[in-house]
């Protein structure tokens, strides 16, 4: 790594390690440490935010300067199904509309324990043929997520393609959390991945309410992938969720879907979220950009 991206990452790690401890925050606390965390972001100039409120779901749409209206990056946000909004990662959906040119409706789907599974996925489908009604035709849709939300972007592309309704053109998964048995060994490999793999069972739990966990609307690497659009996988090379995207790729290809891996060395678990003050996370969020941009139509 470069000397100037090795002291942006330590700038990051800081900001993280001031923060408070999340083993100590009720639900309600860290829900609301991660809506505050929105101010330490602005938007990119000439972004605008929209409201929606639908008899089946809420959401925002952003939009950047130069965003397409026929085309849409359904972005679903992380938080282990129980934490986290649109506004916590709207910075972070503003530099993918910008990035992908697309205009971006970012899902405001219920979390748990209030709405466990699938009230996810149930939202996220229902956003889906919202936008399809809305008069976006599905090869110009792309769905996007990080952590949880990579994850839900394959559930959701599973309960459309099961449903028999059509599909999006393309899935991005940012650090997916791709399996809720929470696992892998790269939840073990030092003292912050294992605190991380304890607080992720206790939230998978809230979410699949008895529900298995190899289910494959909650656990898309158990799941037949067969038939999906292509997807992008990236992932950090140090954290916890390794190797989840590792399985989720190895899943894709082995049913035949088309899948790009990107692995970058050292990076944490979703760095884009600080673009801000990350070069990678904004070289990350470009090469989304160039995904997209390289399947959706040009009509």
């Amino acid at each position: 790594m470069q000397e100037t991206e090795n002291q942006e990452l330590k700038a990051v790690l800081a900001m993280l390690a001031g923060m408070p401890d999340k083993n100590e925050q009720s639900i309600a606390e860290r829900r609301q440490q991660d809506d505050d965390n929105a101010k330490f972001f602005s938007l990119p100039e000439g972004v605008t935010v929209e409201p929606v409120v639908t008899d089946s779901f809420k959401g925002e749409w952003v939009r950047a300067r130069e965003a397409r209206r026929d085309s849409v990056l359904l972005y679903l946000h992380g938080g282990a199904y129980v934490f986290c909004s649109p506004l916590s990662h709207r910075h972070l959906v503003a530099a993918l509309s910008e990035a992908t040119g697309l205009a971006a409706f970012s899902l405001d789907y219920r979390l748990a324990p209030e709405s466990p599974f699938p009230a996810a996925v149930e939202d996220s489908v229902a956003a889906v043929r919202w936008l399809l009604a809305q008069g976006i035709a599905a090869d110009h849709l792309v769905i996007a997520g990080d952590s949880a939300g990579g994850g839900l972007t394959v559930a959701t592309m599973l309960s459309l393609r099961d449903a028999g309704g059509p599909l999006p053109l393309a899935g991005v998964c940012i650090s997916p959390w791709a399996d809720l048995t929470v696992t892998a060994k790269s939840f073990t490999t030092n003292d912050e991945a294992r605190s991380t793999r304890d607080r992720l069972s206790k939230y998978a739990k809230l979410y699949l309410n008895g529900t298995d966990a190899k289910h494959p609307l909650a656990s898309p690497i158990f799941a037949d992938l067969e038939g999906l659009p292509p997807l992008l996988i990236q992932v950090g090379g140090a954290e916890p969720f390794y190797d989840d995207a590792i399985n989720l790729e190895e899943r894709a290809k082995s049913c035949d879907v088309e899948t790009e891996l990107e692995i970058w060395e050292e990076m944490i678990h979703v760095w884009h979220y600080f673009y801000p003050m990350l070069t990678a996370g904004r070289d990350a969020i470009g090469h989304v950009g160039e995904f997209v941009k390289s399947h959706i139509a040009h009509d």
